[in-house]
């Protein structure tokens, strides 16, 4: 069943009778459906400056400007730039009782033989008060229809709702962004990036933004960059190789970065894989970041800043399983090549068979789904029961021994061998217990940069003595 306070008619209208709220739609591509519903619903002359729609890329390219591609943020932004630059220097007079708005999309809908996804960019620049300055906020959504038209239909009224939560719902970041699905059945599209910036968000963090994302079920997965700048998932790692890097990173230690910079040397001893096509990230499951149900949201940003200090990508999902993960990051990388950073801790639970009952197939199938997405396991030697414990001496369940022996003797699963070898005793829990109790030892546990942070900020129970 369809959901939302206000139908899409309800709130296009709403916004047409407010006599202050004023401005241009522009859509490009093959969405073209929000300015419809404002004209759909009544009383579109008081809040439509103008609409513009353009098809063809030259055209567009001609009024916008030209862009590498046709459907990307750069290209929205210059919608946006032009669209809200016209209101301010045609309509000065109006400028003083209006608070203006510039609406804009770019969109590629499923094609005739469904060989594509359809996604689209889309954005409002507004003022909340006249002649006040502008904020934006800038989505990426996924469509999830199998018809062009069903797509269609959704993009209208996620524009609808867009426009309408930039000016009902500014104060209050989460309800802005789960009602941009205002009466939109469940499954029919994902929003992977969202972004807000100007004078009205100013207290907002985009990395929690992409948080909630996935929190909220908006999306299975979203990440930022090194810097902390959110990242589009499908433009950020498209065709790359990539290593990802799963773990808790409370704090991070000295074994977590030995993890990365030994896989990246494994990686790079591959060679035919192309090391400038090769991107690193780390990644955290929404499950270890949730305790007693509850998000901390704070705990969850030192751990970036940390990661980010390190100068580390930032992966967020809410696939437990390597399979699902896999299997989200291949639709990406295009084939190709994929690595896992894990102990033989993660190695024993991966052929635990109690872990895949809810799979028809179940251990095999997950193993068919990991491996067949390009996948290759790299072993971070690991200290178990008193020894360290590698691919080599790693022993699986006996009636999965051949299994086990096939991936080993055919590549899918190979040992780190420039890992050290001398710091598999630190535990992350032992060090977050000594950071907690004020053990200072903890210190010799962790990269300098992230002591430095831990002290400066009071991460994770640290008190300055």
């Amino acid at each position: 069943m369809e959901s939302g306070v206000h139908t899409t008619k309800e709130k296009a209208l709403s916004l047409n009778l407010n006599e202050s709220i004023y401005g241009s739609l522009a859509e490009i591509g093959a969405g073209q459906e929000v300015a419809s519903n404002f004209f759909k619903a009544g009383g579109a002359s008081g809040t439509i400056a103008k609409t513009m729609s353009a098809y063809d890329m030259e055209f567009s390219d001609a009024i916008y400007g030209a862009t590498e591609r046709y459907v990307c943020e750069e290209k929205l932004m210059k919608m946006i730039e032009k669209e809200y630059g016209l209101l301010s220097v045609r309509l000065t007079k109006r400028a003083e009782n209006s608070k203006f708005f510039a609406f804009a999309n770019t969109i590629e809908t499923i094609n005739f033989k469904k060989t594509n996804q359809g996604h689209g960019w889309l954005g409002v620049r507004f003022q909340l008060e006249p002649n006040a300055p502008y904020n934006d906020i800038i989505i990426h959504v996924v469509l999830k229809d199998p018809e062009t038209i069903w797509q269609q239909e959704v993009l209208g009224k996620i524009g609808v709702n867009l426009i309408y939560a930039c000016f009902n719902h500014h104060t209050n970041a989460d309800r802005m962004m789960v009602s941009i699905v205002d009466n939109i059945s469940e499954g029919r599209v994902e929003i992977d990036y969202f972004k807000v910036s100007g004078p009205s968000f100013k207290n907002i963090d985009n990395r929690l933004m992409s948080l909630k994302l996935v929190k909220y079920g908006l999306t299975h997965a979203a990440m930022f960059d090194k810097r902390g700048n959110n990242q589009q998932p499908s433009t950020f790692l498209y065709k790359k190789n990539i290593c990802v890097l799963r773990g808790y990173f409370r704090p991070v230690t000295v074994v977590s970065e030995d993890m990365i910079e030994s896989a990246i040397t494994q990686f790079k001893l591959d060679p035919t894989l192309d090391h400038e096509k090769l991107l690193i990230t780390t990644e955290l499951t929404l499950n270890d970041l949730t305790h007693d149900g509850k998000v901390d949201e704070q705990d969850f940003l030192d751990r970036v800043e940390l990661l980010n200090s390190l100068d580390h990508n930032v992966l967020i999902s809410n696939y437990s399983e390597h399979y699902k993960l896999a299997a989200y990051l291949y639709q990406f990388t295009k084939g190709k090549r994929m690595s896992f950073v894990v102990g033989t801790e993660n190695l024993r639970k991966m052929f635990d068979e109690s872990y895949y009952q809810n799979l028809q197939g179940g251990l095999l199938e997950s193993f068919s789904r990991l491996f067949g997405s390009n996948v290759k396991l790299l072993i971070y030697p690991t200290l178990y029961q008193g020894k360290i414990e590698t691919s080599i001496n790693f022993t699986p369940p006996k009636h999965l021994e051949h299994l086990y022996l096939y991936l080993k003797e055919n590549n899918f699963i190979e040992d780190i061998v420039t890992a050290k070898r001398d710091i598999q005793h630190i535990q992350t829990i032992e060090v977050l217990q000594k950071i907690k109790s004020q053990d200072m030892s903890w210190e010799e546990n962790v990269p300098p940069k992230v002591a430095e942070l831990i002290k400066e900020h009071g991460m994770f129970g640290y008190q300055s003595k």
